[in-house]
């Protein structure tokens, strides 16, 4: 068979089963444990991963759409001319002259072996690819393809791991949260006067970040830069944004479990951060269009992760400084926990979505230099041409594993507080049982209203719910018994038909 190797009709039969049948096994066994791992996510009322999990189904998809893509038109792309001219320069390394062969050591040597074996493989079993006439030659080679085909597979699966590390260490530091939160709801619960939740005369807070240097502007950013490596979310600053959260969105001394707020709206946040937005996509073939020889581009680019992840953690730690400050500039007599401000003004573009973006670019640029190093250690070794300053590569890869560190360990979880100052809820403030309540009882009282065909306004009622770990209970309804004792008195106004009133008297359980 020409293309360097038999076919399938000069191979045993229990080979080609055998091998059928492994690939048929592994990708069952993934395929169940992603099954799996989803049941115990939904049984653990885990929404937010849930979903991160399906982003990552459909990323792994796409990952199968690309590799049968490559596999099917490799040969087609591979016969594609183009003039010499147009591909002798943005080359990454230099060109070999013609007849001059690389050098002879064992690395070099063991890269081409791997070569010479892409050009013999060709998976679609159309023989050695289209001669090109005098003075063009290929668009990209099939051995090219296959390089390219194992780069991308690297850079989404190390992307999804990379993503996986942050949030598990993210929630890790937020885990330590828990003490502080079990603090403040035993203290709500002994019934004491709430002032002595002041930590001292001067609160720790403003005393914490509203300092004399943090009022000049010169130096505002500078504190706020070095202050995100020694520090992230301290017991006064959780203190804060929790009160502050308390007082607008719910209704002052609830017993409401912050924590786990913050906790679900970071799992959330993790599809997000999960996913490969065409926009990602993007950025990596800007990536591979800007590695030209002698440019050091990547050496360059690599920093870009370095200055985003600064310039988000210098913000956060910002809009900290700036609450700090306007607590200390309306010269009030706080009684307790000073009260922060609660608005979209101190984000960028007044959106606080706009950072989770910026964190999900972060680690997708610095997974993808590391996925880079590792790819060419792995196609080309250590010793390339890629590689012609090895001191700045291993550079990259620590610089890499910093910001890794810095993201994960800090600015991740000072995010998922900040956050939480916007004008807005995240829809993480209802818990699953709550959420399905809800939209149980919509249905179902727009399902009345149109079989009577009323038109006009209706009389209005109100239904308390419960906090995110309670249930959804109607006014006029008899309390449950297994009802927890922790609520969040969050007042919601719904339409209810007169017909129903008149008949029931009371208006409907939402469970």
């Amino acid at each position: 068979m020409a293309g360097g190797g038999r076919g399938l009709d000069e191979t045993a039969t229990w080979s080609v089963a055998l091998v059928c049948a492994i690939i048929v096994v592994l990708s069952i066994m993934l395929e169940k444990m992603l099954h799996h791992v989803g049941h115990y996510l939904k049984e653990r009322h885990k929404v937010g991963l849930l979903e991160a999990l399906e982003k990552i189904k459909t990323e792994l998809m796409i990952l199968g759409f690309i590799s049968l893509l490559m596999t099917f038109c490799q040969n087609y792309i591979a016969a594609i001319c183009v003039s010499k001219v147009l591909t002798k320069d943005f080359l990454p390394c230099k060109k070999q002259p013609e007849g001059k062969p690389p050098l002879d050591d064992d690395d070099a040597a063991d890269a081409r072996r791997k070569l010479l074996w892409y050009d013999q493989r060709r998976l679609g079993g159309d023989g050695p690819p289209k001669e090109c006439k005098p003075g063009y030659e290929a668009l990209i080679t099939v051995s090219g393809l296959h390089q390219l085909h194992i780069f991308i597979f690297f850079l989404a699966v190390f992307h999804v791991i990379y993503s996986a590390l942050t949030m598990i260490v993210g929630r890790a530091k937020i885990r330590e949260w828990k003490v502080w939160e079990k603090d403040i709801l035993q203290q709500q619960a002994s019934a004491h006067d709430p002032s002595k939740f002041r930590l001292t005369k001067e609160t720790s807070f403003v005393k914490g970040h509203a300092t004399k240097l943090t009022g000049l502007p010169v130096f505002f950013y500078i504190i706020c830069f070095f202050r995100q490596f020694f520090t992230s979310v301290g017991r006064s600053d959780y203190f804060t944004m929790r009160h502050g959260f308390i007082s607008v969105h719910l209704a002052p001394g609830s017993q409401f479990n912050f924590q786990k707020y913050i906790k679900r709206s970071l799992e959330d946040d993790f599809k997000v951060i999960v996913g490969i937005s065409p926009l990602l996509w993007s950025t990596a073939v800007l990536y591979l269009f800007a590695n030209v020889e002698g440019t050091h581009a990547m050496i360059w680019l690599s920093l870009f992760p370095v200055v985003i992840i600064l310039a988000v953690g210098t913000k956060l730690q910002g809009i900290i400084a700036q609450m700090a400050i306007e607590i200390q500039e309306r010269h009030a007599v706080v009684q307790g926990i000073p009260l922060v401000q609660v608005t979209d003004k101190h984000f960028w573009f007044l959106d606080p979505t706009l950072i989770l973006y910026l964190i999900q670019l972060t680690l997708f640029m610095n997974s993808f230099e590391i996925t880079h190093f590792f790819w060419i250690w792995y196609e080309f070794g250590l010793d390339s041409c890629f590689h012609e300053k090895p001191l700045l590569q291993y550079g990259r890869v620590l610089i890499g594993i910093a910001v890794q560190i810095l993201c994960s360990y800090s600015i991740l979880p000072l995010y998922a507080l900040i956050s939480q100052m916007g004008s807005k809820m995240k829809r993480s403030i209802f818990d699953d049982q709550t959420s399905k309540a809800l939209k149980h009882w919509h249905k179902n009282a727009s399902k009345r209203r149109e079989s009577k065909g009323r038109s006009g306004h209706l009389p209005t009622k109100s239904i308390k719910l419960n906090s995110p770990s309670g249930n959804a209970q109607a006014h006029g309804a008899p309390p449950s018994t297994d009802s927890p004792t922790q609520s969040a008195h969050i007042v919601a106004s719904v339409d209810i038909p007169q017909d129903k009133q008149k008949s029931n008297g009371s208006t409907p359980n939402l469970l």
